[in-house]
């Protein structure tokens, strides 16, 4: 058992989380491939999701480990990769599959889709299809909140969590965005969810250094690394880095190593990666894990899989409500854009 195991009922969430997450990514997975996921899911027709999809499978202990401690006034950034993180957030699972299929019902309207999830009213100020985009996103939204510290009731320890991938770090959003959260000190946690792989590039050979944590502690922000497929692990972390910014103690940086199981895309095979690097990987599957230590623990089986059938169930009917679900009407090109106030559009 982890040394790092929570109570009962937290380690139960921590497992249900991900496993809807997993649930999630399988079935959006098919629906862009018109085929039928590992839950059972039959896409009706063909790509029901238009375009692929870019897929955090594998990953999935990094957003439930780190949300869990997150409340609705905090906010969150995220990237390309973000279904498991917009979920994790607190977000409707039944909207962000309206929204990959480009319905009216969908958190954006069906105008923003898979890589432009954004779900305000959970603090999810959105995913971005441009790598390291989300990071100076992440540190206005701090500063904003460091400076409403004093001048409002609500949230006076509220946060800003951003997620980014190791390929982040190669970008110049990286370094301005960690310089001026620690100038500054704000509360943010910056995620680094290192799944070993930048497209269709091996991270290793194109970083320098030891990476995200070296480049953090560079500027002065505490770096902490911990196994992204241990989801107790995570959590335990987060919790203590959590309570530092909330204490006023300036950025922090979790750096979380896991592994992209899925190619860069849902079309994409990944014939470009050693079958034997997945082989291994596989066998560190975060969901796996977990489920043989809550056996260890002693939750009964009829439990756990009690869990995945909800899941299941859930994505079914999200499934089900998306593929009835009206399109947006024309007249909504118009809206959610920006007008010069001389009937010009951009």
């Amino acid at each position: 058992m982890a040394s790092s195991f929570p109570e009962p009922d937290i380690a139960q969430a921590l497992y249900r989380m991900m496993v809807r997450i997993r649930a999630f990514e399988n079935a959006a997975e098919a629906a862009s491939q018109g085929g039928v996921s590992a839950y059972g899911q039959q896409a009706a027709g063909t790509a029901q999701v238009r375009g692929p999809l870019h897929l955090s499978t594998g990953q999935e202990a990094v957003p439930a480990g780190v949300c869990a401690h997150l409340r609705p006034g905090d906010l969150l950034t995220s990237t390309h990769r973000g279904h498991g993180h917009t979920l994790a957030k607190g977000a409707d699972l039944g909207r962000m599959m309206a929204e990959l299929f480009g319905k009216a019902t969908g958190f954006n309207g069906g105008k923003g889709g898979s890589m432009h999830i954004a779900d305000f009213s959970v603090g999810m100020l959105g995913a971005n299809g441009v790598v390291a985009a989300g990071l100076p996103i992440a540190v206005g939204a701090a500063h904003a909140q460091k400076l409403q510290r004093g001048r409002s009731p609500v949230d006076q320890d509220a946060i800003t969590v951003c997620f980014f991938g190791d390929g982040a770090i190669n970008r110049g959003p990286f370094l301005e965005a960690l310089n001026w959260a620690r100038v500054y000190a704000l509360p943010v946690l910056f995620v680094c969810e290192d799944n070993r792989w930048s497209a269709t590039t091996a991270s290793g050979p194109m970083t320098a250094g030891d990476g995200a944590s070296a480049r953090a502690l560079a500027l002065d922000i505490p770096a902490t690394q911990v196994d992204g497929n241990d989801v107790f692990a995570v959590h335990a972390t987060a919790a203590t880095l959590i309570a530092e910014v909330r204490a006023d103690g300036g950025p922090r940086l979790l750096h979380a190593l896991t592994y992209r199981v899925k190619g860069h895309v849902s079309v994409d095979a990944a014939a470009y990666r050693d079958p034997a690097e997945l082989a291994a990987a596989l066998t560190t599957d975060p969901i796996e894990r977990t489920h043989a230590v809550l056996r260890a623990a002693g939750v009964p089986p009829a439990a756990l899989d009690a869990i995945a059938d909800a899941a299941r169930d859930e994505v079914t009917a999200a499934l089900v409500a998306a593929d009835a679900a009206p399109w947006p009407v024309p007249e909504a090109a118009f809206t959610d854009v920006q007008t010069t106030g001389a009937d010009q559009w951009f």
